[in-house]
């Protein structure tokens, strides 16, 4: 054990004995013997084919699963966030026909299954066969066939934005809300109009807490693009489940997606931790320079003291 001299009342050294909690060293060789055991069961395995795992992990089609993945995350983060502040805006108006469309539009997407709301838009040609865009009064327009748009790439994207939205929209509302009821006072009395204060002054001050959130909201949502295998969106999962279909190699090619499952959402983890210390500086320096009025009002100059 460790010693540590420490000079007491009489200035004698009285050594200082660290204390060994036991209890703690047992507890944590114990999970670790308990995980060791668990990952023992499956790394020597005899009935998994490691060198299976090898083969597919860089594979082609494996490989284009992967990027589309990516593709549907971003273009459903982005569907969803901007959805997500129109509806948290419209939730804290004035107007009480705004808020309760808003309010409504929440609940019905937070309440019904995101495999559901997947389905729905994949198969909305039983609904409308096509789609037209027509101006009105007049035969004017345009005409889609419906199972040529709705396509499973599609279907995942616009059906994981729609539903990220209502998610978004709670976060940027509590955001929102948080933001110094003064900061918005001191721009109304500066007259800017309710647009350009939202955009100026109350959106770059609650980005500081929309940003984790949101972070965890697209990392989230690298995983639930696995529910597009149902709709053969061509992603990750999909590509390995057709790979898998064929050669009944199913327990490699799991952990083939799993792994690469894991690699996206440690890069994503790495860019949203990045993100934090880079919005959370900001507002520390905001807080430091006076808020609102140190942005907007012009300098003053110190007065001179004369002896």
């Amino acid at each position: 054990m460790r010693t540590e001299p420490f000079t007491g009342p009489s200035g004698t050294a009285i050594p200082v004995v660290r204390t060994w909690h036991w209890g703690r060293w047992l507890a944590g060789a114990l999970a670790l013997a308990v995980f060791g055991w668990l990952a023992g069961l499956i790394v020597i395995n005899p009935n998994l084919d490691w060198s299976v795992v090898g083969r597919y992990l860089f594979d082609g089609n494996i490989l284009s699963g992967v990027l589309v993945t990516i593709e549907i995350s971003v273009l459903a983060t982005i569907i969803g966030l901007v959805l997500g502040v129109l509806l948290a805006v419209m939730r804290l108006a004035h107007n009480p026909v705004l808020r309760w469309l808003s309010t409504l539009y929440i609940w019905f997407f937070r309440g019904t299954p995101v495999l559901v709301q997947l389905i729905f838009w994949y198969n909305l040609a039983f609904l409308f066969p096509e789609l037209v865009l027509r101006v009105p009064f007049t035969m004017i327009g345009l005409k889609w066939d419906t199972n040529q748009v709705m396509t499973g790439f599609t279907s995942a994207m616009l059906g994981l934005g729609l539903n990220l939205a209502a998610y978004f929209a709670e976060t940027v509302r509590a955001g929102i809300q948080a933001v110094d009821r003064g900061q918005t006072e001191a721009a109304y009395a500066l007259g800017m109009t309710p647009a350009k204060r939202m955009r100026v002054i109350v959106l770059p001050q609650a980005l500081r807490i929309i940003i984790p959130p949101t972070g965890n909201e697209f990392i989230s949502m690298l995983k639930t693009t696995s529910l597009v295998y149902i709709v053969a969106g061509h992603d990750l999962m999909t590509n390995a489940s057709q790979i898998y279909k064929a050669n009944n190699l199913i327990m490699e090619l799991l952990i083939v997606a799993s792994l690469w499952y894991m690699l996206m959402t440690a890069v994503a983890t790495f860019l949203q931790s990045r993100l934090e210390k880079r919005f959370g500086s900001d507002a520390v320096r905001l807080v430091r320079g006076g808020g609102l009025a140190a942005r907007v009002l012009p300098r003053q100059s110190k007065p001179e003291v004369t002896a």
